[in-house]
Parts: C-alpha cells; sequence; structure tokens
C-alpha cells in the first residue's frame, strides 16, 4: 500500500459529532476538477489548519462548507446540521472571516458591528468590546473608508464573534497585519479556543499555523494529500532533525571535519552558526569532532521538522507521482503541532546537497 495513500486516509473515527464534518466533497467546473472527493472532521474545542497552493481547491472548499457554492456530490454538517438541507440551522452558530471582506465604508466601526448582529439576530451585542478585543477600541467611531487594510481586516476578525459563535471559520485571518497585530490575533484565536470554542483556520503563513494548530490539512490540486498533527506529518516524511551549532569565530566558513564524518546529510554555515542534518546517533559526533579540530562550540539544539518542510515536500511528492490521495475522516494523531523551525536548503559541499536533491 502507497505510504502516502495511508498518510491521508489515516484510521476511520466516528466524527458524527464533531462540528465540522466533510464528506467526500466534490465540485468541478466544466472539465475542471476544484475539489475531488475531500473528507474531514474538526473536532471539538481544536484549532484546525487548511493549508494548499493557490489554485489548489482551498477556497472551493470553504465556500462549499458554508453553502456558498453547491458541491456536485458530497456533504458538510456544521454542529450536526447538514448545509445543503439546513443551511440557516447550520450557519446561525459560525463566526466566518472572509478572505475578501466587504463593509459599507460609510459606517463606522460601532454600526457596522451593529449591523452584523442584527443580521445574526444577536440581541444587545456588546460591539465596544468586540472591537476593543482586536484593538479598534481608539478609531470605533472612524468611518470605515478611513481605515488601513489591517484596521478592516481586525473589523472582519471583530464582527466574527459577535454572538460569541461556538464554531469559527477564518480564512487568512492575519493578512495585512503587521507583526504586533499579528500576535494580537494569535492571542485572539487562542482565547476562543481556551472559552471552548472549534476553529477552522487557513492561512499562508506556515509559522502561524504551526504555532496555533492541534492539527492541519494540506490539499493540493483539489486532492486532500494529510490530515494530522505537524509532528506525525514530519514523521510519517522523514525530515531529519536539524543540529544548530553556535561555534564564535566560524564567520561562515564550514569545517572541513565534517566534510567526511558518516551520517551527516547537509550542513551550512551561517556567521556563527553551523546547521547540520544527520542521522540521530551521528549528532554527539558532530560536537565531539568540532571540539578535537580546536572550534569552541558555545551551544547546540535540535530543530524539528518545520511545517514549511512539510508542505513543500508534500506538495512537490503530489506533483511528482500523479499521487490522488484518499478521503480522511479526522486523520490520526490528537496532539498540539511542534513548534520547529525550518531548516537550510542551500549547503556548502556537494555531497552534503544528496538530500535535497532527492526531495526536489
Amino acid at each position: 500500500m502507497d505510504q502516502r495513500a495511508d498518510r491521508a486516509s489515516g484510521p476511520e473515527t466516528d466524527a458524527t459529532t464533531d462540528p465540522i464534518v466533510v464528506d467526500g466533497l466534490t465540485k468541478t467546473y466544466g472539465d475542471v476538477t476544484a475539489v475531488a472527493d475531500v473528507s474531514f472532521s474538526v473536532r471539538d474545542g481544536e484549532i484546525f489548519g487548511f493549508l494548499g497552493p493557490n489554485g489548489s481547491g482551498k477556497s472551493t472548499t470553504i465556500k462549499a462548507m458554508l453553502g456558498l457554492l453547491h458541491p456536485d456530490t458530497g456533504t458538510v454538517r456544521l454542529n450536526d446540521h447538514d448545509v445543503a438541507t439546513d443551511g440557516k440551522a447550520a450557519k446561525r452558530d459560525v463566526g466566518y472571516l472572509p478572505e475578501a471582506l466587504g463593509f459599507y465604508d460609510n459606517l463606522n466601526a460601532v454600526d457596522t458591528l451593529e449591523f452584523f448582529a442584527q443580521l445574526r439576530g444577536v440581541t444587545d451585542p456588546d460591539v465596544h468590546a468586540a472591537l476593543a478585543e482586536v484593538g479598534l477600541e481608539h478609531a470605533k467611531h472612524r468611518p470605515v473608508d478611513t481605515y488601513s487594510k489591517g484596521m478592516r481586516q481586525l473589523l472582519g476578525i471583530a464582527q466574527a464573534t459577535i454572538g460569541s459563535p461556538s464554531t469559527y471559520v477564518l480564512d487568512e485571518p492575519a493578512s495585512g497585519l503587521d507583526p504586533r497585530w499579528v500576535r494580537n490575533v494569535r492571542e485572539k484565536i487562542f482565547a476562543l479556543r481556551d472559552a471552548g470554542a472549534t476553529i477552522f483556520l487557513s492561512s499562508h503563513i506556515l509559522s502561524e499555523i504551526q504555532r496555533l494548530c492541534d492539527r492541519v490539512a494540506i490539499i493540493d490540486d483539489g486532492r486532500l494529500l494529510v490530515v494530522d498533527t505537524v509532528a506525525a506529518v514530519g514523521n510519517h516524511l522523514e525530515i531529519t532533525p536539524q543540529l544548530e551549532l553556535t561555534v564564535p569565530g566560524l564567520d561562515g566558513e564550514m569545517p572541513q571535519v565534517l566534510y567526511k564524518l558518516d551520517g551527516v546529510e547537509t550542513a551550512r554555515a551561517d556567521g556563527d552558526t553551523l546547521l547540520v542534518t544527520s542521522t540521530p546517533g551521528t549528532r554527539a559526533t558532530v560536537v565531539a569532532r568540532l571540539v578535537q579540530a580546536g572550534y569552541t562550540v558555545a551551544d547546540f539544539r535540535t530543530l524539528e521538522p518545520s511545517l514549511e518542510e512539510a508542505f513543500v515536500q508534500l506538495i512537490a511528492e503530489g506533483d511528482d507521482d500523479g499521487w490522488t490521495g484518499g478521503p480522511n475522516r479526522g486523520g490520526i494523531g490528537t496532539g498540539s503541532a511542534d513548534q520547529g523551525q525550518p531548516s537550510p536548503t542551500t549547503t556548502q559541499h556537494d555531497d552534503y546537497g544528496r538530500r535535497e536533491a532527492d526531495r526536489e
């Protein structure tokens, strides 16, 4: 059995009570298949990341989840209601942040949130608190047409929280935000989760997905490639952790002692930092050989595989093999994603580039 197909299918789980259940979703436009037999579920109280390159089927999947388009086949259930047959009830307790925001520019922020509250049937909404939580209290009486892109994004997040829904679908929530507001949004998402909400999160900022999400789904060319924790995805792909060493005085020069060391797959020197990809049993030997050669190793640590590495490798595998993946009903793994960092893909010696060349 193809190991990658096994990654995508995983063990069957009873997802009937999950807040978001997508089952066998397929949508075509003429001869183009936008999504093909996509199935996954989002568990109660988890933050679930949804990733894919441009044109992968992310937007089609999200629109189908919210009843904004009708799939050819398949079903979507939100909070135990079928979106196609009971759409109003399905979406009643869902907060949605679209990728493309639209507001009435002549309204101020307070009026805007009160307008959305009326649409949802929310009585006596605390719009001032919602604006304060996203950092817009100082501008709440300004017309929206005076807002920057980042401020409009924050207003969109505030509108999604009106009525304190139990389930959120957030499409690119950090789009257009500077780092201080990205952190604000991250803290808000954690606060929603801590209050018991279930969050479906689509984003191109892989570091934020890795930091936030309990599990991730990766889609490419309309096919679901994997649903799992970041750590488990890295393990399935056999992405080797890296050893990061701080070597004072290295100044970007690759130590010759590493060139012929068995077990070393890649290495790169960047200033006084040395990054080495090697087999687990070789890491201690790397440190010892450097010390024996006269180098001072001031510090070292292991960098676990990052979501960026896993994402790139999965997409490359799908492109190379024409793999069609398979449906997933919950995936495997229940823990939180590890907070790794991306490893280098450039090398200082031809022999060290074998792993990167094989990936590409």
